[in-house]
Order: C-alpha cells, then structure tokens, then sequence
C-alpha cells in the first residue's frame, strides 16, 4: 500500500471537454475509470460529482487504493466527493492506515462488526455522525470547508 498524506481532501480534478454539437465530455486524470457526459456544463458538472462517487466508492468495494487528488491543472476544474462517500472513503483508508480490523474497531465503538461493515459499504445508509464517530476512534476527523462560487 502507497504511503497516505497527514490530510486528505476528496475534491478531485476533471477536464470538461465540449464536443462540437454534442455532450460535454467529462474525465478524471486520477482516476481512468471515471469517464462521463452532459448535456450541457451545468447537467455535466452534476453527472461528474455522481461519477466520481461512484468511481470511489468502487475503488472502496474493490478494496482498492486510490490516488491523493492532485491540483487541478490548467483547463481543468474541482469536482467534491460526495459528503458520504467521502466519509465513507475517510473512514476506508483510516481502517486501512491503522491497520485494524473491522472486529477491532466495532470493540473500539462498543458495536456489533456487521454496523462497521455497513459504515465501510458505500452503497448501505449510514448516519453522518456515525461516519465522524468511528473516524474519532481512529484519532481523526473531518473537517468541511464551505466555497462560494463567485
């Protein structure tokens, strides 16, 4: 497994790519497999961020890594994980950084190891304060940052 930064932000890059008198094409240098299209920029900023939901949280049940984002070069433009799946993703590689098990930790939060496999499934409901409950148990935490777009 790659060496993880102190800190990670799931706000990826994409290259938004207008096809003359089609769809906007969208893709994500990190992650290959993220490919997808809108009808127009705002229908394909919207399909990016399900996207590349989609390509973590597959990543997560592939029990894959995934790559750091980088900056988002010329041409390019962020695109955020979704809360939950980032959450989710956050709670992933503190598991797999500290090297427990999902026994070990549902012993950590006095809960039953089926709830820690449901908070690490992408596609199970999960409650947001119980993602921030085990990642506290892991010593971290999420920190959210609010942008306007102007």
């Amino acid at each position: 497994m790659s060496q993880r930064p102190k800190s990670y932000r799931f706000v990826y890059p994409a290259r938004f790519r207008k096809q003359r008198g089609g769809p906007v094409l969208v893709s994500f240098p990190d992650l290959p497999e993220a490919l997808t299209e809108g009808d127009d920029l705002a229908d394909a900023q919207e399909q990016a961020a399900d996207c590349l939901g989609e390509a973590i949280a597959g990543r997560i049940v592939r029990g894959e890594d995934f790559p750091p984002p980088r900056a988002a070069a010329r041409g390019m433009a962020p695109v955020v994980v979704p809360p939950v799946i980032a959450a989710k993703a956050a709670l992933y590689l503190a598991v797999r950084e500290a090297g427990i098990s999902r026994v070990a930790l549902a012993r950590r939060l006095g809960i039953q190891e089926k709830d820690v496999r449901r908070m690490l499934d992408p596609t199970a409901p999960t409650k947001f304060p119980r993602l921030l409950e085990a990642l506290s148990a892991l010593d971290k935490r999420v920190v959210l940052e609010m942008q306007g777009t102007a």
